[in-house]
């Protein structure tokens, strides 16, 4: 067996001496006390004054005028309500629930260009909707110009209909 050395004996004694943290006692800390919140150097009269507001600029600054002209504008809400007031010939229901009007688009001139399909390539108001409803938009107070461009893609169905034409065509 190994003679044990100097070192080593008083290496165990320093072990053994040491304290243990379960050995040592701490005292609970400091409760938290209200007072030690509030910042001593503040007056009363500071405290009740009315502090930097920061919602005033956000505040005082003026609501922007409402757009005549492009999208979301008064002029293309108008556009679109006279387009609902076209039907279709064969189905009782306006041309904008039945999904015919892809796009009402309108510039800073007040011009209006309408994007639309029809049913079929053959439907009997091929010739003579597309007209009406650049009429219709013309007519809109505002307005300078309208113009009908008709596509054929994407092609219409049934799923481009509004719920409120599904349910009046009972298809709901």
């Amino acid at each position: 067996m190994n003679k044990p050395t100097a070192s080593t004996k008083n290496d165990e004694q320093d072990f053994i001496a040491a304290p243990s943290p379960a050995d040592t006692v701490v005292g609970k800390p400091p409760r938290a006390r209200v007072s030690d919140a509030v910042d001593p150097e503040e007056t009363a009269v500071e405290k009740l004054g009315r502090k930097r507001d920061y919602l005033e600029g956000f505040l005082q600054k003026k609501p922007e005028p409402d757009s005549a002209t492009g999208t979301g504008g008064k002029l293309q809400q108008d556009v679109i309500s006279a387009l609902k007031e076209i039907y279709d010939p064969e189905i009782p229901v306006n041309i904008y629930d039945l999904g015919l009007i892809y796009g009402v688009e309108v510039d800073d001139e007040c011009d209006v260009t309408v994007i639309m399909t029809l049913t079929t390539p053959n439907c009997p108001v091929a010739e003579s909707m597309p007209g009406e409803v650049e009429l219709r938009a013309a007519s809109v107070p505002g307005v300078r110009d309208a113009e009908v461009n008709l596509v054929w893609d994407p092609p219409w169905s049934p799923e481009k209909m509004s719920d409120e034409a599904r349910l009046e065509l009972g298809m709901l």
